[in-house]
């Protein structure tokens, strides 16, 4: 089955000092042991990009584009990339007005529109409340693989 990690799990995934890195490591070890497909897209790399080089004093990790570059590099090498379509951005204008999604979470719902698009049913996220309102999708945090 194809799971699409959300960019929370990915950035743990690649920071060992985090505190969720032991568990997220493990549920992505445990889906691909079980025949998972972890997948990314555009928007998770978007999103990885903006965190790692922002500032730490501005809730990011400060890295420079060069040590983010090696990073985005292993998730593009780990794990199956699904492409931006017009099928994407159709389903994501869709979300966006059925489901009045505003601010911040509009990129959310592009995640959620590719999911769509490219029919994979699983979100792993540590931020599982946020996307609850989807319907069309299955979301599991990193504990519930455990």
């Amino acid at each position: 089955m194809r799971v699409l990690a959300d960019t929370n799990v990915l950035l743990r995934l690649l920071n060992p000092n985090d505190p969720e890195y032991a568990t997220v490591r493990s549920a992505i070890d445990t889906l691909a042991a079980r025949g998972d497909q972890i997948c990314y897209v555009s928007q998770n790399l978007v999103e990885f990009w903006n965190v790692c080089t922002r500032p730490t004093d501005k809730n990011g990790l400060g890295l420079t584009s060069s040590q983010t570059d090696t990073l985005a590099r292993l998730i593009e090498s780990k794990f199956l990339f699904l492409p931006d379509t017009e099928t994407v951005h159709a389903e994501w204008r869709r979300l966006v007005l059925d489901c009045s999604v505003a601010g911040v979470q509009v990129h959310d719902a592009r995640l959620v529109a590719a999911m769509v698009a490219h029919a994979v049913p699983l979100l792993l996220t540590l931020n599982d409340r946020d996307f609850r309102r989807y319907a069309g999708i299955s979301v599991l945090h990193p504990r519930d693989v455990l």
